[in-house]
């Protein structure tokens, strides 16, 4: 398979042959199989849903919408001016836009068909007025949600996109308009990395030090009696602490990755306070390589608010495998699915399935799941009270960790192992029942339940190992 094949990953209507395997073309499902989850489904009936007449709508009228949107494009354009309901910039045609998309260089998932971005802003509509959240969108690539948006009448989206190859295009397309759109080299799910840039002593990373004074990986069946090569060396005195190795979030930062303060306060968005409004909402699709990472690094952040939640309940809009959304809406009992990530999730916002869309692609057999779930995940207001901070937040981030870590143990034998004799009572007090399974208690009542340990005096911090709070904490996402 070509170089180019092999990394490209598109949501489109359109018919796509493998270049070198010989694949038969594939005619991707239309868009109007596309479904909602409050939608019914069909069964013969002659009824159809209000959301799929219109994307039929839609696609019926697409190729006299190309034709209109490439005029009043072409006439306006190398002019700067703000954009209306009724000023439209052209999205392109599919075709088009997969060439675009053709130009990336590391397996990526694309939006290239104009309706289904249509579809996404259409979930965005009361969002996207001039006193809503900034949008952020997520390595737009060809820029075709980017135009969507803008469109729909967006006033202010920021495209953060990871691949210089389609930066000119973005950029020419914000220098034509008033303020709207705003651009950065920025990778979104780089935001806030580990071990990059470089250090100023006394912190330094382990490979740097080791690479200095000559040492080595070896076997770990190796013995500890020294390397040969340093032996003729008495003493080196280097300018180190040795608990700052490898810190987190120290040091310059080349893009994409970046750090999130610099990027917001480029943009100029402070913070406000977490009960206000949702300040800023993320659009993109998660990387179903390492999707389930992303999400256990989202959520440390949002606990103990850092990162992009240092400043506000930000919205995530994404795109995520309809497996890892299964597993991140589960309920108690299902005791395969119900896991410590979901429940921190469910416990911390509210999820909404807006849309599944069909996914297959037969060249890419590394992906198997049978749809991609777009799914918006809002922070709650009231997650953090007078007894839940940020302060003590990993503490329960840890205790929902080992309690699921055994979905089949009795909760009251989890509680008396960190206090004995306290498991009965604190159960009596939340009305659970006393042999109840770790797999079958709710988030809600986790959430209850840590906040009654806080509370209890038989209850100290240290019930969960100071050594594995201090350990949590220091792995926080700055």
């Amino acid at each position: 398979m070509s170089a180019h094949s092999s990394r490209l990953l598109v949501f489109a209507v359109t018919t796509v042959r493998c270049q070198s395997c010989g694949a038969q073309p594939l005619r991707l499902a239309p868009l109007a199989r596309a479904y909602s989850i409050d939608s019914p489904t069909l069964t013969g009936g002659s009824q159809k849903p209000q959301a799929i007449q219109k994307l039929e709508k839609l696609s019926n009228s697409h190729s006299l919408t190309h034709r209109n949107l490439s005029a009043v494009a072409s006439s306006l354009k190398g002019q700067c001016r703000p954009l209306s309901r009724f000023d439209f910039l052209d999205v392109g045609a599919v075709e088009e836009n997969i060439k675009k998309a053709l130009t990336c260089r590391v397996l990526r998932r694309f939006i290239v068909n104009p309706d289904i971005a249509s579809l996404i802003a259409d979930h965005l509509d009361s969002d996207l007025s001039e006193n809503r959240a900034v949008i952020f969108e997520c390595n737009p690539g060809p820029g075709v949600l980017t135009r969507t948006l803008l469109n729909a009448g967006a006033q202010r989206v920021v495209a953060l996109e990871s691949e210089k190859t389609f930066l000119p295009d973005l950029q020419a397309l914000e220098s034509s308009l008033d303020g709207q759109l705003e651009v950065v080299h920025c990778d979104f799910f780089k935001l806030d990395p580990i071990g990059k840039g470089p250090m100023k002593p006394p912190a330094m990373y382990t490979e740097k030090l080791f690479n200095d004074l000559g040492i080595t990986e070896v076997p770990w069946t190796a013995g500890t009696g020294g390397v040969s090569s340093l032996q003729s060396r008495a003493l080196e005195v280097v300018h180190c602490d040795f608990f700052k190795l490898d810190p987190i979030g120290k040091g310059p930062m080349k893009p994409p990755a970046m750090y999130t303060e610099k990027l917001f306060n480029d943009l100029g968005i402070t913070e406000v306070p977490w009960t206000a409004d949702v300040p800023v909402k993320v659009i993109g699709i998660f990387s179903q390589r390492n999707e389930r990472n992303m999400l256990w690094k989202l959520v440390y952040a949002l606990y103990e608010r850092l990162s992009v939640f240092r400043y506000g309940r930000v919205e995530l809009v994404m795109f995520i495998s309809e497996k890892e959304y299964t597993k991140l809406t589960a309920n108690p009992g299902d005791l395969r699915q119900y896991q410590a990530l979901g429940v921190l999730w469910q416990m911390a916002c509210d999820i909404q399935l807006l849309h599944k869309l069909p996914f297959a692609f037969p060249c890419l057999e590394q992906f198997t799941n049978d749809h991609l779930c777009l799914v918006r995940m809002t922070p709650r207001r009231d997650l953090f009270t007078d007894s839940l901070t940020t302060s003590n937040s990993a503490t329960l981030v840890m205790m929902i960790k080992q309690c699921l870590a055994k979905r089949k143990a009795k909760l009251v034998d989890r509680l008396n192992s960190w206090s004995p004799g306290s498991g009965q009572k604190l159960l009596k007090q939340l009305e659970l029942p006393e042999d109840i399974f770790t797999g079958h208690v709710y988030p809600e009542e986790y959430k209850q339940l840590f906040l009654a340990m806080e509370h209890s005096e038989e209850f100290l911090q240290s019930w969960l190992y100071e050594e594995i709070l201090e350990n949590t904490q220091n792995t926080g996402f700055q």
